[in-house]
């Protein structure tokens, strides 16, 4: 990683309703891609996968975080 205080974990999308939250962060050192999801108690995390099962990277700019 280039700068130290860099985050290395950048949020790229998000998605909400009343009862559930839905993120998808990006690993800046790997670019793969990883769904976190939010639901009442509950959630889970999984890395999003290509049609061939391959892990899913992000090819776009990572300058900023969205919010």
């Amino acid at each position: 990683m280039a700068n130290s205080q860099e985050k290395r974990f950048v949020r790229i999308y998000k998605q909400s309703d009343w009862s559930s939250y839905h993120y998808i962060w990006v690993d800046r050192e790997t670019r793969v891609q990883y769904l976190v999801t939010s639901i009442g108690q509950g959630g889970g995390l999984t890395p999003l996968l290509d049609a061939e099962g391959k892990p899913l990277l992000y090819t776009g700019s990572l300058d900023e975080e969205w919010a």
